[in-house]
């Protein structure tokens, strides 16, 4: 969009009215308009509330809504990242077990897909959006994205010895589980990547992933700790997070990967399918139809509610005195300095914000279709 001078007449994106962007007489703060190149009063700023910064204009209407009541620095702020927009299915489940904690998300879209990257590339990005997360006062990291947890996780825990991470792994031992030659069941697996409740079926299981994650030790080390390797369908799905991330769940070409991805565990019969991609849950009516006739039937495990409980646990173990500290201190062991919490200022204040540096409108798609209509979207530097 062309950025207009400042004071010239435009529309506000949220309401329709006029623009009443103007310069502050004395200097000022950085104007929250749509045009970017205006600046007011710091007093004018601070009536706007923080989610509607970088989308507002000083129109009538906007100028005068009530400001956002500041933080609670004792509500815990969960940090998000993954290489796009498939770690809104993880935030959604966060959100929805954890309804009073603040979210900020970062997406990596420029830099995406991880799953064809190299383990170096990956761990460069992640500890980028972990510096990011915590500069903006995350108290904990959720690392929504499978191949970034596969290949570095253990290096962002190393490095940041007093912040804790939970990652995301595909859900194998809960879908082994369906193997076992017992009565129907339900079984818990209560690993820290990886928590879910399944139950007992017999069929072969279709396992889908990056490249990158099926080929990572951490995830051969547990297909070794598991066994069970012959009932698996482990099929790699090259390009299939990009075309979802880039061209939509709905596009003809990521359908027609989803359908040549599939084609093995249509074959096979596969009734179990783990997905091991955090963009995959985003065309799961589209891979039922891939699976055949028994696709409406298959059970599809996505391991995000498994990570919402178990980032409840560790919330729910984390000193309160530790937390407030560890945002106003400076860092230790590796630990990069969070910022702090200023009134009207800090992203945590808003109840879920998120960063991103790809397209925003395609970020807000996919946020609404996974009830998170409310994000407030802002550029990832």
């Amino acid at each position: 969009m062309p950025q207009p001078a400042p004071g010239a007449v435009g529309h506000c994106p949220l309401c329709g009215e006029p623009n009443r962007c103007a310069l502050a007489a004395g200097g000022g703060v950085d104007a929250p308009c749509w045009c970017r190149s205006g600046r007011i009063p710091a007093a004018t700023f601070a009536s706007i509330p923080l989610a509607l910064h970088g989308k507002t204009c000083l129109c009538p209407g906007c100028s005068e809504i009530e400001p956002t009541p500041a933080a609670d620095e004792t509500t815990p702020c969960i940090g998000v990242f993954d290489s796009g927009v498939g770690g809104l299915t993880v935030l959604a489940a966060l959100r929805r077990q954890l309804p009073k904690a603040r979210f900020i998300y970062a997406a990596d879209s420029a830099f995406a897909p991880y799953g064809e990257r190299d383990a170096a590339y990956v761990l460069a990005r992640s500890q980028h959006l972990t510096r990011f997360l915590l500069r903006k006062g995350a108290d904990i990291v959720v690392v929504a994205c499978n191949t970034a947890t596969a290949l570095a996780i253990a290096n962002l825990r190393q490095q940041w010895l007093h912040t804790p991470f939970i990652g995301i792994e595909p859900a194998i031992k809960p879908a082994l589980a369906h193997s076992a030659p017992a009565q129907a069941r339900t079984v818990q697996d209560r690993s820290a990547d990886n928590a879910m409740h399944v139950s007992h079926s017999l069929a072969p299981i279709g396992v889908l992933a990056t490249p990158g994650t099926l080929a990572s030790a951490k995830f051969q080390a547990l297909l070794q700790s598991l066994g069970g390797r012959d009932r698996l369908v482990l099929q790699p799905c090259p390009g299939l997070a990009e075309a979802i991330e880039t061209l939509g769940p709905q596009a003809r070409e990521t359908l027609q990967l989803l359908t040549q991805f599939c084609a093995p565990l249509r074959s096979a019969h596969c009734k179990v399918v783990v997905l091991g991609c955090t963009h995959y849950p985003l065309v799961a009516t589209a891979l039922r139809a891939a699976l055949g006739p028994g696709g409406s039937s298959a059970l599809l495990l996505d391991p995000a509610d498994a990570v919402a409980t178990q980032t409840r646990r560790v919330l729910a173990g984390m000193d309160k005195t530790a937390q407030l500290q560890r945002r106003h201190v400076p860092p230790r062991d590796g630990d990069a300095a969070p910022e702090p919490i200023p009134t009207q200022t800090t992203d945590c204040g808003v109840e879920l914000t998120a960063y991103t540096n790809g397209d925003p409108a395609q970020l807000l798609r996919i946020a609404a279709a996974c009830g998170l209509a409310d994000l407030a979207v802002r550029t990832l530097a």
